[in-house]
């Protein structure tokens, strides 16, 4: 029972016999998989900390959390933060492992009067109250032609324990003149690596500080305002409802005119608890990180990726993300694919007679009920409250303004890639299409029964409106968005037009290349985001041996025999990794799209003299391709990659949460990494895998320089003096610790005539 994971696994094996057999409560209802309730009070509207009594304490988002550990301060001494770069908090926690902290905090409360203490320590109430289920988040949109930054806020709330009158509303306030400063990030003086406490935050029921009043510059409250301040109403944008009640979904528009300088933008709602993000200058290009596969797989304990220190495994790359964050502010989290897992849908009690089917004939043709139904929304919605607010990526999602593109996991693993039979029946499609719904929703803030689907006249000036689904009710949204003068960045959706035979469709390619070749003609660097990688080792061989019909291991598979059942997937008794395989670009039902997709892209890069470079996710590995010109002559020098327009870097980072593939996996992507592929040497065109691993997290020789099998996440910013674009990818040093080492790509400017 001293086992981390003897917890986790006990858990699993009653939730494994529960689900098994599910039963009905006293109401009628199933017990679901998941189910969420309203956030407590004291934890609604952000996590910013207490406010101390010394006046020199600054105002504005906390600092990165203090270390837990003891060794950070000498017993018995008391920290008193400095100005700008500390807090209460800092204080509180530290105490709390140091001698003497019950005489520290008399000092500093004994010459207070009980209400100089609670105007201190008053925790900030929302008025009117409103009882929050989710958020709240934040989406970044564009920066419009006029300077305009442009983006929106969305809060879900229980209808039976919140106040309408008036409607919610979101204040937010800035001053222009005032520049951001550098702040600094605390690491503990531990040499194996650094835990974090988390602080408190909207759904964080394990925090034991209070969230706080907002504070101003000298400590107290200062009744003068920022010279710009806005108001806005929310506007209703769905109401789910379900057995507890009706839930709102309530999106607030943000505008805000950029500065010459970077800016700092405070919000609350309701007048609760204050929270901020930061805006870039209006001829600055954004600093952003990336990142996928922010959840666990199915039967991966989540305990064995928790260090000391942190309460879920969940937490510890992302409270490094929040660390740099803290340290040199980002202005955009791009969400890769994979935001949350979702298959875990086929769990619900409803759906088990269906899941049982033995025979895939008899799952195609499952009538789906009315109680199934309200079932899959179900599941989506409290799955998608407990994600977005929980740990430290609620806090990253509601201070760092979201750009989110879905994957298959965003719905339910390989949705798209599996046989036109089974994506068209009746329950399959149902969990596909209420799964695009919610991602539009939750993700990106969208109803289509709302805002319907003219891009031209549309809330989100980033949206670019493709064909219609084949399995889901609506068409595919891709979003491109601004960056700054001189990058770009085009989110492809790959998942809404998917077939076994198709990533997207003609009409899709049409009206994001329109769309491209509008932008500036100062943008240089055109950042694509594709949730599957398309520069990366081929696994044809193992494809073709998983897809055929004589294969024994698929047979025993399908009868049970051998226990076996596992080798097939649940829904067509297709082999497991046969639809991981097919969602690749390199897969053979793919190949010829995807060849003419690179030939397109370097079409656009040498008519609008701009670096194309792609960003992608899915595989839980990091990891580089490159595309460039195919020299014949080895002899001849290959040609500049400044002055090679087919030169196009793609970086892969994945997972931010999910445990890399096994070893003998790792060990037969990195020898596939060295093969030389000619698919398109007819195009002139060269494509590698960059050795961009020398050395290993800790120093010592890699087990291979091509894939980085570890945890990790990805830093982008543009170089002024080079103009390269800067990709460092952050790898996860030791798992658990919430610490990571970098790895840099550069993608240089375009330089040819």
């Amino acid at each position: 029972m001293d086992n981390p994971g003897w917890h986790a696994r006990h858990r699993a094996q009653k939730d494994e016999a529960r689900l098994s057999a599910p039963f009905r409560r006293q109401d009628g209802t199933f017990q679901p998989v998941e189910e969420v309730g309203p956030m407590a009070e004291p934890f609604v509207g952000g996590f910013l900390p207490p406010p101390s009594p010394q006046p020199s304490i600054g105002r504005g988002a906390p600092p990165p959390p203090p270390p837990k550990d003891p060794s950070w301060m000498k017993p018995g001494a008391l920290r008193v933060p400095s100005a700008g770069n500390a807090s209460w908090s800092e204080v509180s926690r530290t105490e709390s492992t140091a001698s003497g902290a019950g005489q520290s905090l008399h000092s500093l409360f004994a010459n207070m009067s009980a209400v100089e203490r609670s105007r201190n320590l008053r925790v900030a109430r929302m008025n009117p109250y409103l009882q929050f289920m989710a958020g709240p988040l934040l989406r970044y949109d564009t920066v419009d032609e006029r300077g305009v930054w442009r983006g929106a806020a969305m809060i879900v709330t229980a209808d039976a324990g919140s106040v309408y009158e008036p409607l919610p509303t979101l204040t937010y306030h800035w001053d222009p003149n005032r520049e951001v400063g550098k702040l600094q990030r605390h690491v503990s003086t531990r040499k194996h690596g650094k835990s974090f406490d988390l602080g408190p935050h909207p759904a964080d029921p394990l925090s034991n500080v209070s969230p706080a009043s907002p504070i101003y510059e000298n400590g107290e409250y200062d009744p003068r305002q920022d010279p710009e301040q806005r108001r806005v109403e929310g506007h209703e944008l769905y109401v789910y409802y379900g057995n507890g009640g009706t839930f709102t979904f309530w999106r607030f528009m943000i505008e805000i005119p950029l500065s010459s300088h970077e800016m700092k933008i405070h919000y609350t709602i309701n007048n609760g608890i204050e929270l901020n993000f930061f805006v870039p200058g209006r001829n600055q290009n954004m600093r952003w990180a990336a990142y996928s596969c922010n959840g666990f797989s199915s039967g991966v304990n989540s305990d064995d990726f928790r260090g000391p220190g942190f309460k879920s495994g969940y937490d510890p790359v992302w409270m490094d993300l929040l660390a740099h964050h803290a340290e040199e502010p980002f202005h955009a989290l791009v969400g890769g694919g994979d935001q949350l897992y979702c298959d875990s849908i086929v769990r619900e009690p409803e759906l088990q007679d269906w899941v049982t089917q033995t025979k895939p004939e008899a799952k195609r043709t499952y009538r789906l009920s009315e109680e199934m139904r309200l079932a899959i929304d179900r599941f989506y919605f409290n799955h998608y409250c407990q994600s977005f607010r929980s740990g430290a990526f609620a806090r990253a999602n509601s201070t760092i303004p979201m750009l989110n593109m879905l994957d298959d996991h965003d719905l339910i693993d390989g949705f798209g890639s599996y046989p036109d039979d089974l994506m068209k029946s009746e329950v399959f499609a149902t969990i596909g299409a209420r799964g695009y719904f919610f991602f539009l929703l939750f993700q990106c803030f969208i109803n289509v029964e709302v805002d319907g689907i003219d891009d031209r006249h549309h809330p989100f000036k980033s949206l670019i409106i493709g064909g219609p689904g084949p399995y889901v009710p609506y068409p595919s949204h891709s979003f491109l968005a601004s960056l700054g003068p001189q990058v770009a960045i085009l989110l492809l959706d790959c998942r809404a037009e998917r077939k076994l035979d198709q990533v997207c469709s003609p009409a899709e390619y049409r009206a994001v290349f329109t769309r491209m070749r509008e932008l500036p003609r100062t943008v240089e660097h055109m950042v694509i985001q594709l949730g599957i990688p398309i520069a990366y080792p081929r696994m044809v061989f193992l494809e073709s041996a998983l897809g055929s019909n004589f294969n024994p291991l698929v047979a025993l598979g399908r009868n049970g025999s051998l226990g076996l059942s596992g080798f097939v997937n649940k829904f067509n008794a297709d082999a497991e990794l046969l639809d991981d395989l097919n969602d690749h670009w390199t897969a053979k039902h793919h190949k010829k799209e995807r060849n003419w997709l690179i030939q397109e892209f370097q079409k656009y890069a040498l008519d609008t003299r701009s670096r194309v470079s792609f960003v992608s996710g899915d595989v839980h590995c990091a990891a580089v391709g490159v595309f460039r010109t195919f020299v014949k002559d080895k002899k001849k020098p290959g040609v500049p990659p400044t002055l090679d327009h087919r030169y196009m870097v793609n970086v892969v980072s994945s997972a931010i949460v999910n445990t890399p593939p096994p070893n003998g996996v790792i060990t037969m992507v990195s020898t596939l990494a060295t093969k030389t592929h000619r698919t398109l040497h007819h195009a002139e065109t060269d494509e590698i895998m960059v050795p961009i691993f020398e050395k290993d997290t800790d120093g010592s020789q890699p087990k291979s320089k091509y894939i980085m099998g570890r945890r990790n996440w990805c830093s982008v910013r543009w170089e002024p003096t080079s103009g390269d674009l800067i990709y460092d990818i952050r790898v996860e040093i030791q798992k658990g610790y919430g610490q990571t080492t970098g790895y840099t790509i550069r993608s240089p400017p375009p330089r040819w005539n």
